[in-house]
């Protein structure tokens, strides 16, 4: 049966949340996709690998293993036009999927969210709450891109308890739009790591290790300090299945924000 807009949305808006390796029928995000549009798990993977087909980051491209990937071919004319539609208007994408899992599964939007999410929109109402709910569809789909890229690890240290994991933007949010939900703007920290990162404490250089500015090694007598940092000055992060931190992101990081402490 042919799929619908609707469906092609959805698909599209799993197969960005999930790194190349990960489109297979056990992964739950499928096997949620698949139930909620009344498709086959296999016929779900199948689509995203379609998507995956339309990807110039991943057709063609060398793999992990030293394989090239390229998706599947057959149904990439299905899937085209959706990617064309959207692949730089992630946002939209993402909220116009919300919008259709909520419809088909016959709840609000928000009430698919995690409630730590939606927590503090309770005094909120109208188009203000609407433009809320929106943003926070965006950040929670940003959180599962990039743990999942991870493999929902922190990637200095390795902590894999999911709710002491954060989706750290390099580029911070409200800075700039075009980067909001760029998987290669992201990494999985731990909280201490993701705060001291995003106060310019701790930076990424060009080869993934971390570097401490000036101002925490002042700290370097501290017991904090010999436990929780010094360990980790010169450390190399664990590599992500897919989108490494882009670099022009780290320098700007480096030049913006960890300067501020040097």
């Amino acid at each position: 049966m042919k799929w619908s807009r609707e469906e092609l949305i959805l698909a599209l808006s799993v197969y960005y949340q999930l790194p190349f390796g990960k489109l297979h029928t056990r992964t739950p995000e499928i096997i949620e996709l698949a139930n909620i549009i009344g498709r086959t798990a296999n016929s779900a993977s199948m689509r995203l690998n379609n998507f995956a087909a339309c990807d110039p980051a991943i057709a063609g491209t060398v793999g992990p293993m030293g394989t090239i990937r390229k998706g599947l071919e057959g149904g990439k004319s299905v899937c085209m036009p959706i990617w064309e539609e959207f692949s730089n208007n992630k946002e939209e994408l993402f909220i116009q999927a919300a919008q259709i899992k909520a419809e088909l599964t016959h709840q609000k939007v928000e009430d698919s969210l995690p409630k730590s999410v939606v927590k503090n929109l309770s005094g909120l109402s109208g188009k203000v709450r609407e433009r809320m709910v929106n943003v926070r569809v965006n950040q929670n789909v940003f959180r599962t891109m990039i743990l999942n890229n991870y493999e929902w690890k922190c990637a200095i240290t390795g902590i894999d308890i999911p709710s002491l994991l954060i989706a750290s933007h390099i580029i911070p949010w409200a800075e700039r739009a075009d980067t909001r939900l760029d998987p290669e703007n992201g990494i999985c920290l731990s909280p201490l790591y993701d705060k001291a990162f995003d106060e310019g404490l701790i930076s990424l250089n060009d080869n993934y290790e971390v570097i401490l500015s000036d101002d925490l090694k002042k700290k370097s007598s501290e017991e904090y300090f010999q436990e929780n940092f010094k360990p980790i000055e010169r450390k190399k992060i664990f590599q992500p299945f897919d989108h490494k931190p882009n670099k022009e992101y780290l320098e700007y990081h480096r030049d913006m924000i960890f300067s501020k402490h040097c």
